[in-house]
């Protein structure tokens, strides 16, 4: 990938993924217009929800939000209804102990610099003066993250930026259908490993490594108008204008979709064909980006002679 698509894949899947898959990765700033209040204080969301029909099976695709503010309540009557009636839940990733701990495997071995190097010998001086000003907005150390390589620090300042706006991963979507499908008894799949997911973040090159810190940290409070929109979009059910959005980037780098959407997608279609195969009622939880557009998840299922009910 060249320096510009990968640096715009960073972003790019912030926004629609944007999940990733546990704390480290949450990457979502979310901006509810003032009507979605409920009486009662909380704040309602109305996202779509897709029923895949085959001769067997049924399934449900629901698109995630990964962190979302402790007040925000996505449930509507069929998706709590869908949750009840599936045998099965997949999911991106697991998020099991066990996955949580791969993770934090993955981050020991990948995220560290070699003994000897600093982070902040790495950068400029625009991009150190830029870094600090962040450490003292988010009121950090700076030895906290001088051990780190670039592309963990990028994500543990976007992580802090989330925390500070009061954005958790246990109010986000994808956590709250694990905990359910624990709870209950469900049998719980995955689409991907936790390496493959985040291998997505860290790039070979070095020097592309320090150009993509310093976009990120130019980047870490513009990130916030562009994503308000996108999650207005979802909370209101309108998966036209969220597709319309992603696009409005996404267009900017082709290569980009490709890389984190089209072929994932294209990638999970034999797990679709399996799952839609066997006798049984499934729930899916995925990042809202892979569910709208020609290329989407939805789209591709039709394509496959599946009849899928929602926009």
């Amino acid at each position: 990938m060249t320096h510009d698509t990968r640096r715009r894949a960073n972003g790019i899947w912030a926004q629609v993924q944007l999940r990733l898959c546990c704390s480290l990765f949450g990457l979502l700033v979310l901006a509810f217009p003032a009507s979605a209040q409920t009486e009662m204080g909380r704040i309602g969301a109305r996202p779509v929800l897709w029923i895949v029909h085959s001769r067997v099976a049924t399934a449900y695709l629901l698109g995630s939000i990964h962190l979302l503010p402790p007040n925000l309540n996505w449930h509507t009557p069929a998706i709590d209804h869908a949750m009840k009636s599936a045998d099965t839940f997949y999911f991106e990733t697991s998020l099991d102990p066990i996955s949580m701990a791969q993770m934090a495997r993955f981050v020991l071995d990948h995220g560290s610099l070699a003994d000897g190097q600093s982070l902040r010998a790495m950068l400029d001086k625009g991009t150190l003066s830029d870094f600090d000003r962040a450490l003292s907005e988010l009121h950090l150390r700076r030895d906290e993250f001088d051990g780190q390589r670039p592309w963990l620090a990028s994500i543990s300042l976007n992580q802090a930026y989330m925390r500070q706006m009061n954005y958790v991963m246990s109010a986000g979507v994808d956590m709250q259908v694990w905990d359910y499908a624990r709870q209950n008894g469900k049998r719980l799949r995955s689409f991907e490993t936790t390496d493959q997911q985040l291998a997505l973040f860290m790039p070979r090159d070095p020097k592309l490594e320090v150009a993509e810190f310093d976009s990120d940290i130019r980047e870490l409070h513009s990130e916030h108008k562009e994503l308000g929109a996108m999650i207005d979009a979802w909370a209101a059910g309108d998966a036209k204008k969220v597709g319309e959005l992603l696009n409005e980037e996404l267009e900017k780098s082709p290569d980009t979709k490709r890389y984190l959407v089209d072929e994932r997608n294209k990638n999970w279609m034999q797990r679709f064909d399996f799952m839609l195969s066997q006798n049984g009622t499934y729930f899916v939880v995925v990042g809202a980006g892979h569910l709208v557009g020609a290329n989407g998840v939805p789209a591709l299922l039709r394509a496959r002679g599946y009849r899928v009910d929602g926009p």
